[in-house]
């Protein structure tokens, strides 16, 4: 009764939200998926979800030294897709407001042999950080709608590693990057951990569409001893003016409330 209550709740968001183009929506819990949406295999750019490896290498070469170290101050040339990014930012600052520049800082600290041997050990997708073709920018642009891609299925075994620090790293690494994902109160005594990504989707000569965005939300629901992990992705089928990031996120939420009503039912 439970599964086909479940089936209707979320039958009814996917309804709603036909234009919104969920390609992904993903949910696990004990290595078991409980609700999958969708083709859950098929690999896209991780955006800004890529923060979270981002940190796992930066914590694990001693770049990143707590939730606070290092600050670093804008700089003229840097990315400005935000006002808020001109401000000096630390890990916490950083993931909270997924600023773009701070990453690129991490990746050229690491240098692109580094960058490629942590691809290979966190067996992150495709694990191509070349970059745009022909740019040689994989440093800063890699994971931004560009060389490297992983699927909303990858996303959630990456993040069922991070939780267990069964990541190939330094444990201290791993719960560091734990403490700067943005946490949130959820109903029924849950707590929400994420992170959004945005993006424009690929055109299939490879080319960007900028008219159409793209967005992820990955992370997992805690409560007691549960976790629930989960990703979703979605790509515009018409023009929307905001980032498809929070719009991912705001879908994610309503379905893993779905979830977790349906289960305590």
């Amino acid at each position: 009764m439970k599964k086909i209550i479940l089936s209707i709740l979320l039958n009814t968001l996917m309804a709603h939200q036909v234009m919104a183009g969920t390609k992904c929506f993903i949910a696990k819990e004990n290595g078991k998926v409980i609700y999958q949406e969708g083709n859950c295999s098929i690999q896209y750019a991780p955006c800004s979800t890529f923060k979270i490896p981002i940190s796992v290498m930066g914590y694990n070469e001693n770049i990143l030294v707590d939730e606070k170290h290092p600050q670093w101050p804008f700089k003229e040339g840097y990315p400005i897709w935000l006002e808020v990014w001109k401000e000096p930012h630390n890990p916490t600052d950083w993931m909270k407001n997924s600023c773009v520049w701070y990453s690129q800082e991490i990746t050229q600290k690491l240098g692109m042999p580094k960058f490629k041997e942590y691809m290979a050990k966190l067996n992150y997708g495709n694990q191509d950080v070349s970059g745009d073709k022909g740019k040689n920018n994989g440093l800063m642009r890699a994971w931004l709608s560009s060389s490297l891609k992983i699927s909303p299925a990858e996303q959630t075994v990456f993040l069922e590693k991070l939780i267990a620090l069964k990541l190939p790293v330094a444990p201290r690494a791993q719960e560091l990057t734990k403490n700067i994902l943005v946490i949130e109160e959820f109903p029924d005594a849950w707590k929400l951990v994420g992170k959004t990504g945005s993006g424009s989707v690929e055109r299939a000569d490879g080319s960007l569409d900028e008219n159409l965005k793209t967005g992820w939300y990955v992370g997992w629901l805690e409560k007691d001893t549960r976790k629930i992990v989960f990703a979703h992705y979605i790509e515009d089928e018409t023009k929307e003016e905001t980032y498809g990031g929070p719009r991912a996120k705001a879908q994610a939420k309503e379905k893993l409330i779905a979830l977790v009503n349906n289960q305590s039912a």
